[in-house]
């Protein structure tokens, strides 16, 4: 049974830094395509940042320079470091994996920018 497992998230200021971990079973993780997206209330999901199994990264715009993809192949985990927030990284944040036709995600974890 594959699961991904996210943690972290929660209610930050504006300037804070918080980090999501998404850590996989039943999966090859290394095999993997992973990624963090994000979906604001009335917004469509949007790219966050992706990381390929060999480790290239891309960043969306909106987030370039603050946020940082990064994975652990040993511990089966991603983790999405995100500094200088602000309020409208507000979203509920999922992770996923892809590989060919296999995509699943985790199960969400909500974000939220305020003073």
């Amino acid at each position: 049974q594959v699961q991904l497992v996210q943690s972290g998230g929660g209610l930050v200021q504006p300037g804070g830094s918080l980090r999501l971990s998404c850590a996989a079973s039943g999966i090859t993780f290394s095999y993997y395509t992973m990624g963090w997206y994000r979906q604001a209330p009335g917004k469509q999901r949007e790219l966050v940042a992706t990381i390929t199994s060999g480790s290239s990264t891309n960043v969306a715009d909106s987030v370039k320079g603050r946020f940082t993809i990064s994975r652990d192949n040993a511990k089966n985990t991603v983790y999405l470091q995100m500094n200088s927030l602000k309020p409208e990284d507000t979203a509920v944040y999922y992770c996923d994996a892809r590989f060919s036709a296999l995509h699943y995600w985790g199960q969400g974890t909500q974000v939220t920018v305020s003073s």
